[in-house]
């Protein structure tokens, strides 16, 4: 009988991406590319605001300049950063230099983020998360954008 060796993960995701109910709402925001990938090992889920001890349902935030401000005015900041800091430590530790991010989040937004005045307005910008692995040269895409890099992810396509 042939045993698959465990892969190792190729990509970092948002976990929203992956599946996993923690959207503030305490939905998901699954691509089933994505969900494909983390059932064969093949990426690494992480939410840098659960990994900030947030809680899942949580009230709204949008990115405020440095700050991130929930719906009800309480600046929640802190644990955007720290829920960024262990979200990238467990990416390095994994040897991950390659990310898909949900688009628009306080936290993974990439490119473009909300205005921080909850009227569903963007701007150009990114969440803390993605601003922190830009810093440390990672390559990143979204939802958004990412076809074709799963397509070649696909671990169907590999002889595993």
């Amino acid at each position: 009988m042939r045993h698959r060796a465990r892969q190792r993960p190729l990509l970092l995701v948002s976990a929203c991406l992956a599946g996993e109910k923690c959207r503030y709402d305490g939905r998901d925001n699954a691509v089933q590319a994505i969900v494909a990938l983390k059932e064969q090992g093949l990426c690494l889920p992480v939410c840098p605001e659960v990994l900030g001890e947030l809680p899942t349902p949580r009230t709204p935030s949008e990115r405020q300049g440095a700050r991130v401000i929930t719906k009800d005015g309480t600046d929640v900041s802190h644990a955007f950063r720290l829920g960024a800091r262990k979200a990238l430590y467990l990416a390095m530790k994994n040897g991950l230099r390659l990310a898909i991010l949900k688009s628009r989040s306080p936290s993974c937004g990439y490119g473009s983020i909300y205005d921080g005045t909850f009227s569903h307005r963007l701007v150009y910008g990114n969440g803390f998360f993605a601003e922190m692995l830009l810093k440390e040269g990672f390559s990143i895409w979204t939802e958004e954008n990412c076809m074709q890099l799963l397509a070649a992810c696909d671990p169907l396509a590999r002889d595993v």
